[in-house]
């Protein structure tokens, strides 16, 4: 016998029996060991099971068990049971613990958890014109109740529709307009637990013009100009303000800056004698204002009194008299074949090319055709007979001078084997 466990005290039933977890299918229960044992130990434990509506007592283990936790599985969901755990002693022995409450089989229901997108924790800005289709996931295992409202007030079911399932809550405006800018609250809930979230949409357009554009001040070939912000900025703040110049002569605007954050610009460097006309833009995160102010007076730059005497260069002279930098050289050809001689001059103004043969200037004779292209002098001779050869020479003048080049043509005879 345990020496702990006085003589005569009988085995003893499971403690502390708690049910740990309920799903739709299954219940787990858990409990401590018997205070007391006897001599002949503890065998295991049997845990069962009884249906209310059947008042059966059915085992959940088919062999004893060791542990002391067991999950009573295949289970109906909205079943009502009442639970037991049985100690099975060495001596035959059986002392029961019985679960006090009857234990409703369903999934314990989870508090409704809103999950807002990174892109809607701040202000979620949108265009007028644009659409908008906001999906908010819920996490849960219930489909909850979903509702939703706009600066505390319901939404227009005329302009704003909403939906949801057991995983989002859907908004949704087919084209925003400005009036549609606010606060928009939603609400789950889950029996008594609830969890809500809070939109800040912003629905913008592009400003109005500038207010009261005027000349502030004219001084050399400098302009200041001084304006107001635009009655409209769009429900957004204004990023900036774009300058333009014109001059009457082409009449194209010209931007001289842009994203200006004064009210006051001064523009500088304009062109004497010319007349100006000014507008600017006000501009926010849509985009610059459909019209710009555009200024009523018309600024003229006067001309100075002192004339403007251009210096005056001398050009470079590019003309030279003829040169060769390439003469023809000596050559040697068969009677009857077709031979060339090539020569390159350059000169400025274009030299005059002319050919002779033993100083005899060659004119328009059939046998010899004369080319000259970019400073390449060729003289092609046609069939050469043994007459035509001799000393050739290629002359160039301009008006600075001349230049001549030789060069000797030997014609052979085809020799005739015996």
């Amino acid at each position: 016998m345990d020496p702990e466990t006085p003589k005569g005290v009988p085995d003893g039933e499971p403690t502390e029996l708690t049910v740990d977890d309920i799903t739709s299918t299954s219940v787990t229960v858990n409990w401590n060991s018997p205070k007391h044992i006897g001599t002949s130990g503890l065998a295991g434990y049997i845990v069962e099971y009884c249906v209310e509506s059947t008042q059966t007592w059915v085992p959940a283990n088919k062999e004893l068990t060791t542990k002391n936790v067991l999950v009573i599985k295949n289970l109906t969901e909205g079943d009502k049971l009442k639970v037991r755990v049985k100690a099975v002693h060495g001596s035959g022995g059986i002392a029961t613990a019985t679960f006090p409450d009857t234990i409703l089989v369903q999934q314990p229901i989870a508090r409704p958890k809103i999950r807002l997108p990174r892109n809607l924790r701040d202000t979620y800005i949108r265009k007028v014109g644009q659409k908008l289709n906001l999906s908010i996931p819920i996490h849960g295992n219930v489909k909850p109740t979903i509702s939703w409202t706009k600066d505390g007030q319901p939404l227009p079911s005329d302009r704003v529709s909403v939906c949801g399932t057991a995983n989002d809550a859907i908004l949704f405006i087919r084209t925003l307009e400005r009036k549609d800018s606010g606060k928009y609250k939603l609400v789950v809930q889950v029996d008594s637990a609830t969890d809500e979230v809070i939109i800040d949409i912003q629905v913008m357009e592009k400003p109005g013009p500038p207010q009261n554009l005027k000349l502030a001040s004219v001084w050399g070939c400098n302009v200041t100009l001084q304006w107001q912000p635009p009655k409209d900025n769009g429900n957004t703040e204004i990023s900036g303000y774009t300058i333009q110049k014109s001059d009457k002569k082409t009449g194209e605007w010209f931007t001289v800056m842009e994203k200006s954050h004064a009210t006051t610009y001064t523009i500088s460097n304009l062109v004497m004698g010319n007349h100006y006309n000014f507008r600017v833009f006000s501009e926010n995160l849509c985009g610059l204002s459909e019209t710009a102010a555009l200024c009523k007076d018309t600024v003229y730059v006067p001309k100075e009194g002192t004339k403007y005497s251009p210096p005056v260069y001398k050009g470079k002279d590019f003309t030279e008299p003829p040169k060769f930098t390439q003469p023809p050289v000596d050559k040697t050809t068969t009677v009857g074949f077709t031979t060339k001689l090539f020569c390159s001059v350059r000169g400025n103004p274009k030299p005059k090319i002319s050919w002779l043969k033993n100083k005899a200037l060659l004119e328009e004779n059939p046998k010899f055709r004369i080319l000259t292209n970019q400073g390449i002098c060729t003289l092609e001779i046609r069939k050469p007979s043994t007459f035509d050869g001799g000393v050739y020479t290629c002359k160039a003048v301009n008006m600075l001078g001349e230049a001549a080049v030789d060069c000797r043509l030997d014609v052979k005879a085809v020799s005739v084997a015996q």
